[in-house]
């Protein structure tokens, strides 16, 4: 049974496909088009195509298998490219690691991987050094520039070394069902978990991913997300089914932000939710007067419906999306066709590949409009990841009874997906269910607050005390009794924190998550506010 408002998808055959032959056919098809620029050093699709074949020889010669882990920590760059494709004309499976992590973090992942080789730019080797004694299992680091540690026991050797002269084609051995990745999950409670990703899951979210964005063959794509990141990877995958260009910016910068998309002649860029704020506060500039109403599409999550505002006046941007919802387990399940203009506040509505539904805590489905938790399942095979790598009862824990359970929470309305929070993070006040998602939204509209966690203190148990742990903005100034005032007249009653507490930095997790069960348990903290003690009582409005 279909949710409300929507109608199950008419069966068709899904495409099946691999990363190496959507290469392999743009490469025949555009082979001088250019497939990524970064920062502003174009590669076309043979350029990448020669690259790579040429390159998995090498790594084939190093030993690097069928179905063996390569781990990559690299920066933005054509050997991010080269060595994924390379890796994947191999049938190895390729593993980014995101460049902020170290120590810990990063030995976990690597060693989870049991790969015996890592490729790495040089800034990064002394994290190596520091945890090769806890790396059993890597036999050779790659380093892209050269550098060499004589005091690192594993052997190292220059990337330059492995570039190789033989560009031509290499058999296929890799079908639609082959491991092409593992991506690793932020791990925000505890170790993270490496994501499978088959070929052909990778191929579908980039044909999603292109239906919905607002670009002509040809055209370019703009993003400055990591080549790590698991919504950066699926949109150069988006560009290449048709021949379009992606253009990478290493860094985001606020002040060349507009400089870049008009040098790119990007017409639709991907960002993250807080660059869409940071260019919407900038000075104006003649780069953004030049290029108004040339960018035509932006899309990330979360917009603020002010922000989103700016970026149509001002910026004259024709579609300003966040209506869109997913994780690496299944990238994106939901989407707004381009012409259609969706609630403000929702995420989009279920794509033809996913069936959405809300679920009760006893898997029973709930009523439109209801909260419960999202759960999906893909219409065909290969469409989500394949579990999480050596961790079959982690997997038998979110897939059950035949839907996989994501750990958020929402509902449906006519259709459209509304976000309401994480699981773990929802709270309750008062006899009422409060989203920190919510909350978290409305002091973000306070001119002062640059960031903010909602949490409860302590144990969380029928009914929760609220704390807002904050960053105020640079040169803002702000006492707790003033933004307590100020929640008491913008939210309701029983959302009002009883704590707050401004720090400059909240605690997070190398991916940039805040790590809320760290707030949580350390609860009322001594350079807290309570707003008992300060004598301000709230109650329920009439």
């Amino acid at each position: 049974m279909s949710p409300a408002g929507t109608s199950a998808a008419p069966y068709r055959a899904a495409k099946r496909d691999t990363m190496v032959e959507l290469l392999t056919r743009a490469a025949a098809a555009y082979a001088d088009r250019e497939f990524v620029v970064i920062d502003g050093t174009p590669f076309t699709y043979g350029d990448i195509d020669r690259r790579s074949n040429a390159m998995a020889r090498e790594l084939a010669s190093l030993g690097v298998t069928k179905g063996a882990c390569v781990v990559t920590l690299l920066d933005t760059s054509v050997d991010v490219f080269t060595c994924w494709f390379a890796i994947n004309k191999l049938g190895s499976v390729w593993v980014p690691i995101n460049t902020a992590y170290r120590g810990e973090f990063l030995r976990h992942q690597v060693a989870d991987t049991e790969a015996r080789i890592v490729i790495c730019d040089d800034h990064y080797l002394e994290r190596f050094v520091h945890i090769a004694g806890s790396l059993p299992d890597v036999q050779l680091i790659l380093t892209r520039g050269g550098l060499n540690d004589p005091s690192c026991p594993i052997p190292i050797k220059p990337l330059d070394g492995c570039r190789g002269d033989d560009t031509g084609p290499l058999p296929l051995v890799v079908v639609p069902s082959d491991l092409a990745a593992l991506i690793y999950t932020s791990g925000t409670t505890g170790p993270s978990k490496g994501c499978m990703i088959s070929h052909n899951y990778f191929t579908a979210v980039g044909r999603i991913n292109r239906r919905h964005t607002l670009q002509a063959e040809g055209q370019t794509l703009w993003t400055c997300l990591p080549v790590f990141h698991a919504a950066a990877l699926c949109a150069v995958i988006s560009v290449m089914e048709d021949g379009s260009r992606i253009a990478l910016a290493r860094q985001f910068s606020v002040t060349r932000f507009w400089e870049e998309v008009e040098a790119a002649g990007a017409v639709s860029a991907m960002l993250m939710a807080s660059i869409f704020a940071l260019v919407a506060q900038a000075p104006e500039c003649e780069a953004e007067k030049r290029y108004r109403g040339k960018l035509k599409m932006v899309f990330g999550v979360p917009i603020t419906p002010p922000v989103r505002k700016v970026w149509h006046e001002r910026f004259g941007t024709e579609i300003v999306s966040s209506w869109s919802y997913g994780q690496t387990e299944a990238i994106r399940m939901t989407a707004v066709p381009l012409e259609e203009t969706p609630p403000e506040t929702c995420a989009g509505r279920e794509v033809d590949e996913y069936e959405i539904r809300i679920f009760d805590e006893f898997d029973q489905p709930v009523p439109d409009g209801t909260v419960g938790q999202i759960v999906f399942r893909p219409r065909h095979p290969g469409l989500m990841f394949d579990g999480y790598w050596k961790r079959p009862d982690a997997t038998a824990a979110v897939w059950k009874n035949m839907w996989m359970h994501t750990g958020d929470l929402g509902k449906l309305v006519d259709g459209y997906l509304f976000f309401a929070d994480r699981a773990k993070d929802y709270l309750r006040s008062r006899g009422e269910n409060i989203s920190s998602f919510e909350v978290e939204s409305s002091f973000m509209s306070h001119h002062a607050i640059a960031e903010v966690a909602v949490h409860a203190v302590g144990a969380q148990t029928e009914e929760d005390e609220l704390k807002v742990t904050a960053v105020l903005r640079e040169g803002a100034l702000l006492t707790e009794k003033e933004l307590c005032l100020w929640s008491i007249d913008n939210l309701p009653h029983f959302a009002v924190p009883r704590y707050i507490e401004f720090r400059k930095e909240l605690p997070k997790n190398p991916t940039g998550r805040v790590l809320k069960y760290q707030l949580r348990d350390e609860g009322r903290t001594p350079g807290t506010w309570d707003r008992e003690d300060a004598g301000i009582v709230v109650r329920r409005r009439k």
